[in-house]
């Protein structure tokens, strides 16, 4: 069954719209990084439907919409920028217990930024079994990974310390990420074939709180 190019269209209008809706929501709630995203994904999608549509009147309409909301994207953009040279930026997400769709990507990929060049991972209570429990495991697994990562141009550094209290992952673009329960916020999977033992999206968290600043100058450890 063949689809027309109007079909596609109102496809893609609809997918606009309720985009753009989230978009609205967000910045609403005053969650201006999350709305951002979503602003620039939803002018993206407005524009294919301006280069698909042959109605004049439509086209026009659309680009008044596009005008309007790219004008709030720049302003929300200048925000984020201010309050991240003033040492403001502070957002936090709330993970309920057994909720999904908290994978890693979706946690830090928007802070990855093309010039982060070193991260800095500290995290006092890496002892689960599943974390690599006891000094021998824990050396043996950790050299394992050091291995795997520079077959990708990756160098790992691990520093044991005695006196680590905090949880928090930084970025050498600015970014650190504190996550109340650190990296292990995953709850143990059923089994191997169970949904989730895989992909992290799918697999029910612990309840945690994860805070998101950004500061000029982030420090080594």
């Amino acid at each position: 069954m063949s689809r027309s190019a109007g079909d596609g269209t109102a496809a893609l209008e609809r997918a606009a719209a309720e985009t753009l809706k989230r978009a609205v929501e967000l910045d609403v709630a005053s969650r201006f990084q999350e709305s951002l995203v979503c602003y620039q994904e939803g002018i993206d999608l407005l524009l294919q439907v301006v280069r698909g549509t042959k109605d004049e009147a439509k086209k026009q309409r659309y680009r008044q919409k596009i005008s309007e909301y790219m004008t709030r994207a720049e302003d929300i953009k200048k925000y984020i920028e201010k309050e991240k040279q003033d040492g403001k930026y502070h957002k936090q997400i709330r993970i309920e217990e057994n909720a999904t769709g908290f994978g890693y990507e979706k946690l830090f990929l928007e802070y990855l930024t093309e010039i982060v060049s070193e991260v800095w991972v500290e995290d006092p209570y890496i002892r689960s079994v599943h974390q690599g429990s006891g000094r021998n495991q824990q050396t043996s697994g950790l050299e394992e990974i050091k291995q795997s990562l520079r077959n990708h141009g990756i160098t790992l550094n691990v520093e044991f310390s005695s006196s680590i209290h905090d949880r928090e992952i930084r970025f050498n673009n600015g970014w650190m990420i504190k996550i109340g329960r650190g990296l292990d916020y995953f709850k143990r999977p059923q089994g191997r074939f169970s949904i989730g033992y895989c992909d992290f999206d799918l697999r029910p968290c612990h309840e945690t709180t994860v805070d998101v600043f950004h500061t000029k100058h982030t420090k080594k450890m």
